[in-house]
Formats: C-alpha cells, structure tokens, sequence
C-alpha cells in the first residue's frame, strides 16, 4: 500500500469515527461553502460558534492525531525500513512502555508503540500519537539500559509535549478541523475528499519535514529532554543515562550528516542544559548486573 492509499484510508477512518469536534476556531467557512463542503447557513453556524471559542484552545481529537501520526510514521519508514529482529523490537517496546507510564501523557488513542528503523544514521523521531521510532545507530550509541531509557524518554517528551501537532501549518490545520467538523460521520463527496485530502496531506508533509528535514527548535528539543529527566526519575532510572548517551553519541556523529547532527542541538550544548536541571541529582548510577545483563542479552545484533 503506497502513502496515497495511506492518506485515503486514514482519512476514511478520520471522518467516520470523528462525530462532533469538541473545539473549533474561526476559519475559512466561506471557501468551504464554495467549494460545496457546507451550505451558507452551516456556514454562519460555524462562524457563530467559532467566534465564542479562543483560538488557542483548537485541536483534533487524540482519534484523530493518531491517525495523522500513523501516516507520519508510515512516510518516515517509506524511507527507512523496519529492523526485522523480534528480540530487539519486544525490548524496546517493554522499556518504552515502562517509562511511558510515567509521562504525563501517559496514555494515547492507539497506545504507544516503539521500532527500530534499519540504518547505522544516528536519528529518532517521535509521530503524533506516540508511534517513536528509533534508528540502529541511535541504539549503537546506548551502552546501558539507563542511556537507552535516556534516549525513549526524550520522545516521550516530545509526545507528551505534542510538538508533532504543533509543526502543522495553522491554516492548513484550520482547513482540516472545519472540514471534519462540517462533515461529522456522513460520507463525503468525491470533491470534497480532494480538499480534505490536500489539506490532511499538508499536515503530514509538515509534520514530516519538520522532524526529518529541518528538526525541531531548540526550545523544543530543551522541552524534551527536561520531560525525560522527569520520566527517568519517576521510573527509577538515573537521569544520568541520558548524558551518558549524548556523549557517546558526540563521538559517532558525522559532521554533515543527514540525522541527529543535522536536525538536533550539539551533543554538548543538551548535556549544558541537561546539568542545569539534575545538578541537585545525585550522580548514581542505577544499573544492576541483572539490569546490565538484560541489556546486554537484548540488544545483539544492533
């Protein structure tokens, strides 16, 4: 299945199981209305309610987020494969969904889930919805369970945060949210699929080039990493373990290359900031023989 049929599947699932968006804010109803999506009364209505609601407060339902963060992941793995090693993938997923119990977004509409993408690039990326994959160079830089933990917990942050959401265009996002809100759960017509399907396909390309192409701000990527010394706290992991990582990571990083070096802060200006926050931590490390050795057990063949 190619990502256009992606696209028209998840919009079909999208619309059928949106009912009645909760927020809206004001928008382009009158283009709508031209283009045939609403009447000009359902118009006026829109623009009646959108006036009484803060534009701030717009969003799609978690459904629908994680359809858009299904595609996302979808268009990342066009272009990196999936590591086909079962041993590896249940790992990550048992520590992945550990340490997500500690997030403040502990849950999400399909449920987090953790892959490993098969290349030696040092990268992760986290979709909308909690899909976070993780590259076979990124866990080359992982010498324990703590760095590993380390590495999880910052795209959990970056989840919880809801920084995948926020890379959409915010009229584009505004374009999808009234389409949706104007059709509820009946069917759409073939014209109006179009738009719909423009517009959802804006967002993925957003979203996507923002976390594959240009990364996130370095406001953003502070954001998670001081959500993942709180997760790794909460779990029982020393904070540590993600410095530990960055600093093995500072000596595999190819300058110019296409992942972590060229969309992320320098290695040493995360660990700077990271400081800041455990500096009142005690410097422990919780790794056990037993923790070690799962670890070591696990992780062959990366």
């Amino acid at each position: 299945m190619n990502l256009r049929h992606l696209l028209a599947l998840s919009l079909c699932i999208l619309v059928a199981g949106c009912g009645t968006l909760e927020k809206i804010s004001e928008v382009g109803t009158g283009l709508a209305s031209t283009a045939g999506v609403i009447t000009e009364d359902q118009a006026k209505s829109i623009n009646k309610s959108a006036g009484a609601i803060d534009k701030a407060s717009e969003s799609m339902t978690p459904e629908q987020e994680y359809y858009i963060g299904r595609t996302v992941a979808a268009t990342i793995l066009s272009q990196n494969k999936p590591y086909d090693q079962h041993i590896i993938t249940t790992y990550l997923n048992t520590v992945g969904q550990y340490l997500a119990m500690f997030s403040d977004k502990p849950e999400t509409f399909g449920g987090y889930h953790f892959l490993v993408m098969d290349t030696l690039d040092i990268n992760a990326f986290a979709a909308p919805g909690g899909l976070i994959l993780v590259s076979r160079g990124m866990l080359r830089c992982c010498k324990s369970e703590e760095a590993l933990a380390g590495v999880l917990a910052h795209e959990i942050g970056h989840v919880e945060l809801n920084h995948g959401m926020q890379a959409i265009d915010k009229s584009r996002y505004s374009a999808v949210v009234t389409t949706l809100l104007a059709e509820g759960a009946k069917n759409l017509a073939g014209s109006n699929v179009a738009e719909l399907t423009k517009a959802f396909e804006g967002s993925i390309s957003d979203i996507t080039s923002k976390m594959v192409n240009s990364g996130y701000s370095r406001k953003y990527e502070f954001q998670a990493d001081k959500a993942a010394v709180t997760i790794l706290q909460r779990a029982g992991y020393s904070p540590y373990g993600l410095i530990t990582m960055l600093q093995q990571m500072e000596k595999q990083l190819k300058p110019g290359g296409h992942d972590f070096a060229k969309t992320h802060p320098a290695p040493a200006d995360r660990i700077t900031e990271l400081m800041k926050i455990i500096k009142t931590t005690p410097h422990a490390d919780s790794t056990t023989a037993a923790r070690q050795a799962r670890f070591n057990d696990n992780m062959r063949g990366v």
